[in-house]
């Protein structure tokens, strides 16, 4: 099979500009947009969608118009809905630049909120991967509001306060430990005679004033 044409040798090219918000503003936001667009092209097409200065790009051979239409079709209406294709993982890290350790903490303790999960095999092996995917819309918004910002100083208080406490426990402990290993004073023996005697006593006996 032909290799596919590029801009520079093709004869029928077409673009489609991706809106921001489409994109989000990311990178790999777009890639993944391309990607998921060839997703639905057939596969000896697929390699005709490039992606340039922020628009889609297909090309394609003069001779390929039959192949041409059909794919401009499919990517076309595609694009209808575009807006609300789902984030993925690598994507909403590079919209919001957070790490994988925040998207993590963040989802589980519910201030991201999942718009469900999403199961895809590897390629060239058997196993499957499910993970969760974001509403674009959501994503926007913490965005918007800058609700990173927020969450981490949220999460540095947070950890501020565990360390104090857990440095309030040790010094407990530590008193704890040392107040039992600090020996008490014996109670005084009601039958020692020695140490019921008052002071001056022997004087008092030798004195002969108890006979």
């Amino acid at each position: 099979m032909a290799k596919p044409k590029t801009t520079d040798d093709a004869e029928l090219i077409k673009e489609w500009p991706l809106s921001t918000a489409a994109t989000l503003g990311s990178s790999v936001r777009a890639k993944g947009i391309l990607l998921e667009i060839r997703a639905r092209l057939p596969l000896a097409v697929r390699k005709s969608l490039e992606i340039e200065a922020g628009a889609l790009t297909l090309a394609m051979a003069e001779t390929a118009k039959s192949a041409f239409r059909a794919a401009s079709s499919v990517v076309s209406n595609a694009l209808e809905d575009i807006e609300s294709l789902p984030v993925i993982p690598r994507e909403i890290q590079d919209i919001l630049t957070i790490s994988t350790t925040e998207r993590h903490r963040w989802l589980s303790d519910g201030r991201l909120p999942s718009a469900g999960t999403r199961t895809v095999k590897l390629r060239g092996r058997a196993r499957k991967i499910t993970f969760h995917v974001f509403d674009p819309r959501v994503v926007e918004d913490i965005l918007d509001r800058d609700l990173v910002t927020v969450w981490r100083e949220e999460d540095a208080e947070a950890t501020a306060e565990k360390r104090r406490r857990a440095a309030l426990k040790a010094k407990l402990t530590r008193s704890l430990k040392t107040k039992a290993k600090t020996p008490s004073k014996p109670d005084a023996d009601p039958d020692d005679a020695s140490r019921s005697k008052p002071l001056g006593w022997e004087e008092f006996s030798r004195d002969g004033l108890l006979r």
